[in-house]
């Protein structure tokens, strides 16, 4: 049974008891801690939409990955506690903006008080869709319990070589895990429905992160996709990424992609005729990265 009294609630099974402030691997409490709140227009087009995505950016993480873009929310905890019931206003207020959903982002940790929230949320006339934005590092037992909660699971597929798990964000088996949890996203939501606008009502989004100097990792990233999910499943290769927090001191990681790294993942993807999906465009500027979060229309907490 999924508690905190010795938190099992992800694969880390830290057992340590959260209800009397214990913390674990991910440093959450009992309380849910969340940094801000935004509308958020900056993500997949079938996921902002014309009128954007209704973020809320959850405190603390179960990874630790050394060139996480919002480590100062993810790993150095920045952010307020509140209550269910303040969560559970916070889904309406984001409605009340008419934003196309509610996007909980890094929501693992606080995946039961979540569902509180949303059952207090509905019976007050939450009705937009709910979607989980996660790194797939995921405990199927708890995903159960979310099912019939979350209308949208937006998952990472951050490395097929779990050597990279272990040296980049300090786990020995992100790939068997994460692939078991994206199986039973899809199990619970499919494959994604679009409304009449384009914009994502139901189903499942893997994202991918391409890191520079790890083109096979990728590539077995993309490949797994092609192979073990359905034709229909909706992909995002995302070129983001920039050297920050302690990656910058990380030889393999110390750069941006190059183009020609880019254009080797383009290739590929083409190659493997995947048929649905975003691939982002590669910015060649050098100046210092600005997390597309802190960009927003935001109300900080």
């Amino acid at each position: 049974m999924v508690n905190l009294a010795r938190c099992n609630i992800c694969p880390h099974e830290c057992n340590c008891n959260r209800k009397e402030g214990k913390i674990g691997r991910c440093k959450a409490t009992d309380k849910v801690r969340i940094a801000l709140y935004s509308t958020h227009d900056f993500e997949e087009p079938c996921v902002s939409g014309k009128r954007g995505s209704g973020t809320v950016f959850f405190s603390n993480c179960n990874l630790n990955c050394m060139y996480c873009q919002n480590y100062e929310i993810s790993q150095q905890g920045k952010g307020k506690d509140i209550t269910v019931e303040e969560l559970a206003n916070i889904f309406l207020i984001q409605q009340e903006k008419g934003v196309e959903n509610i996007n909980l982002v890094t929501p693992t940790s606080y995946a039961l008080s979540i569902i509180d929230a949303i059952q207090i949320a509905k019976q007050k006339g939450l009705t937009i869709p709910i979607l989980y934005n996660t790194n797939a590092y995921e405990k199927v037992e708890t995903l159960k319990l979310l099912e019939g909660y979350i209308d949208i699971y937006l998952p990472d597929l951050k490395y097929a070589d779990d050597s990279l798990g272990l040296q980049y964000s300090k786990v020995n088996d992100y790939f068997e895990v994460a692939t078991k949890a994206i199986h039973e996203m899809i199990r619970q939501v499919g494959t994604p429905k679009l409304n009449q606008e384009g914009v994502i009502q139901k189903g499942v989004m893997v994202r991918h992160l391409v890191l520079p100097n790890h083109m096979e990792n990728s590539k077995k990233v993309l490949k797994w996709i092609k192979e073990k999910l359905p034709n229909e499943i909706y992909i995002s290769i995302m070129a983001q990424y920039f050297p920050t927090y302690q990656a910058k001191n990380v030889e393999n990681l110390s750069r941006k992609l190059t183009p020609e790294e880019w254009q080797e993942i383009e290739d590929y993807i083409e190659d493997l005729a995947i048929e649905n999906g975003y691939v982002q465009e590669l910015e060649e500027h050098e100046e210092e990265y600005v997390p597309k979060w802190m960009l927003d229309d935001k109300t900080f907490l």
